[in-house]
């Protein structure tokens, strides 16, 4: 009987920015089902890699001098030692820029011809280089995309076409003959309700970038990014090379795991390419989730991005791992906060996990010579792991990890209570009385909790090692199909040395410490900028970034002093905007709130909020400063609320 296959696949992420905790996530939850589904006997292929091409590239690449092979080169040997450092058990790192990925696309485009879905024509409309994509008249306001945020521009360009047009009706019939086909619900009603409003033929090809591959026999245009991009999941198993064993054994994938902002690419676009390349489909796209901070999702562009280096660090990769997967419910948002992460430490890790392994290891040294005792009575342990273990493969095989979790986790508390309410250390002292009850009681733990490892080994790799390291297992099979049966501990087997594997943490002190770090971590990004852009007289830097300050002229409606401050005023400024803008400024020892009444300013607009004495402010005053005085600064004449400085 063949052995079954399982393709899981990341989405390919963009160089021009470093890794954060976006897609740390979507690549540990991988590694996470790779792992599980290895444990479970099927043969597995995990790919992850890197987006290198496009607009975006082109552009970050320039600003810092680079080539974009070069800016490529740099940011893949930081996800590379990432992946490392997180333990991602992936088994093929892909790069658009290989050779072999652009055979694929060079393959896929040809077979898309082939079907007759590719015509020439003229492409003009809103782009959006943020997003690497065009966008409808509709969904454009201010000279921005209303979804992304990013600003459009108007393009007019020759252009190849795909007549994704056609392929609305198979694509409807696709999804409703397979409503597993898109994961979560919420996200198959959202791509089903897009495309039932209609498609339109969609531009793979453009002359304004030169970074891509070569649109085949038309070497003047380079492949739209997204068909590049998309390519790589079949590219990567060998479509357009001699050896295609690879996607003759794993395509198609079981599961394309991709955040729920490129879902669209993802259940639209791809299939239609590959019904038109006549390619099957894959089983599954499931669009997870955001982690947001301060209930917003994070972004580079609003400067509240997560890269947990400190995390990682301070207490290790696997509990990273661990909050990760258990913190969010897959495929809703959630809130990425230290905090957080320090309680479920404590409380997960430290307590339920570290504790009673613990407790079950030092005493099976201190009373049975730290050997494994004979099995015996072990109370409600073996049936408690029994339904344990058929929970969590449920949980898991309906992609449901943090349930999973939590379930493993009620293992945990009957062994922990199993201990508390047994009391082996009062049986040790009834000598040979209680010697039968005792190597029952640690019996029962040690073996409860050797299977508890085989369950956690998917979320913590190195935690599960050292639990079954402790417990003398090293040796006994990890297949989830036949290792849960009880009694995989044999009597007289010596256990390991006792170490702690998370010790607990005082939340208050980890957490000034974790903001001292941030705080110098900040002060050394800002010293290395100014360094960087300093000459023999000044710092500079270039106009991009004096472009992205928005100066406007604003008018004081209401002032007052913020309570219990000397300097702070709560001002409310007119900017010509539908409300009025809070701002708080430390002008108090000179200005009077009511002599501020009526006075044209000019405020940062753009600027994030920040809390002062606990007001929020929205926004910051220019004043030019002489000896600590603040002199405020405003425009001469009537200038109108909401006029932009420059």
């Amino acid at each position: 009987m063949p052995r079954q296959t399982y393709y899981i696949t990341t989405p390919i992420y963009y160089v021009n920015d470093m890794p954060h905790i976006g897609h740390i996530y979507t690549t540990v939850m991988a590694d996470i089902f790779a792992r599980y589904h290895r444990l479970s006997g099927r043969e597995v292929r995990f790919l992850t890699g890197t987006d290198e091409h496009g607009q975006k590239i082109e552009k970050s690449a320039a600003a810092q001098g680079l080539e974009p092979i070069q800016l490529a080169d740099k940011v893949v040997e930081r996800y590379k030692h990432l992946w490392e450092v997180l333990n991602i058990s992936h088994d093929d790192f892909i790069r658009t820029s290989q050779p072999r990925h652009q055979a694929g696309v060079a393959e896929m485009i040809k077979r898309i011809h082939a079907s007759g879905d590719i015509f020439k024509g003229e492409y003009q409309g809103w782009y959006c280089a943020g997003a690497e994509a065009f966008v409808p008249d509709s969904q454009v306001e201010d000279g921005k995309d209303i979804e992304s945020g990013y600003p459009v521009e108007r393009l007019s360009e020759p252009s190849w076409f795909f007549k994704l047009s056609a392929y609305q009706d198979r694509l409807l019939t696709w999804y409703r003959e397979n409503p597993e086909c898109i994961k979560p619900k919420s996200r198959y009603n959202e791509v089903l309700r897009f495309v039932e409003g209609g498609l339109r033929d969609l531009s793979i090809s453009r002359t304004s970038v030169k970074w891509g591959v070569p649109f085949p026999e038309d070497p003047e245009h380079v492949v739209y990014v997204w068909l590049d991009a998309l390519t790589n999941y079949v590219s990567a198993l060998g479509l357009g090379s001699e050896d295609s064993s690879l996607f003759d054994e794993f395509w198609p994938a079981q599961i394309h795991l991709v955040g729920k902002d490129i879902l669209r690419f993802h259940c639209v676009y791809w299939p239609a390419f590959l019904m038109s390349a006549g390619i099957p489909l894959p089983k599954m796209i499931f669009g997870h989730g955001w982690w947001m901070k301060d209930e917003t999702k994070m972004s580079k562009s609003l400067g509240n991005v997560v890269r947990p280096d400190h995390l990682i660090e301070k207490f290790g990769t696997d509990s990273l791992r661990y909050f990760l997967a258990r913190e969010m419910a897959f495929g809703l948002d959630a809130t990425f906060s230290d905090q957080a992460f320090l309680e479920r430490f404590n409380a997960d890790l430290a307590n339920a996990l570290g504790n009673t392994a613990s407790r079950a290891v030092s005493m099976t040294g201190r009373f049975l010579d730290s050997q494994i005792p004979r099995d015996g009575d072990c109370g409600p342990i073996p049936e408690v792991a029994r339904n344990t273990v058929e929970k969590y493969i449920s949980h898991m095989e309906k992609l449901e990890p943090h349930r999973a979790l939590e379930t493993t986790w009620q293992l945990l508390s009957a062994i922990n209570v199993f201990i508390q309410e047994r009391q082996p250390w009062a049986l040790a002292k009834k000598g040979d009385e209680g010697r039968a009850g005792l190597e029952g009681t640690l019996y029962g733990a040690l073996e409860g909790l050797r299977i508890a490892s085989l369950l956690i080994e998917p979320f913590m790799p190195d935690t599960a090692k050292a639990l079954r390291t402790q417990r003398g297992a090293t040796d006994l099979p990890t297949n989830l199909a036949a290792a849960p049966e009880w009694g995989g501990l044999k009597t007289g087997q010596a256990i390991g040395e006792t170490t702690p594997l998370f010790p607990r943490v005082e939340i208050k002190k980890a957490m000034q410490e974790m903001a001292l770090q941030d705080e110098q971590k900040a002060d050394e990004k800002s010293s290395a900028a100014q360094g960087s852009e300093t000459d023999e007289s000044e710092d500079l830097i270039p106009i991009d970034d004096f472009a992205k300050v928005k100066l406007v002229v604003g008018v004081v409606k209401e002032a007052e002093r913020v309570p219990k401050s000397k300097k702070l005023v709560r001002l409310m400024v007119d900017l010509a905007e539908p409300e009025l803008r809070q701002i708080v400024a430390g002008i108090g020892a000179k200005y009077a709130p009511e002599d501020l009444l009526g006075r044209r300013i000019v405020v940062v607009s753009n600027l994030k909020p920040a809390k002062l004495m606990g007001v929020e402010s929205r926004g910051m005053l220019l004043a030019a400063s002489l000896d600590g005085d603040p002199d405020l600064l405003s425009p001469d004449g009537e200038v109108p609320p909401g006029t932009g400085v420059r």
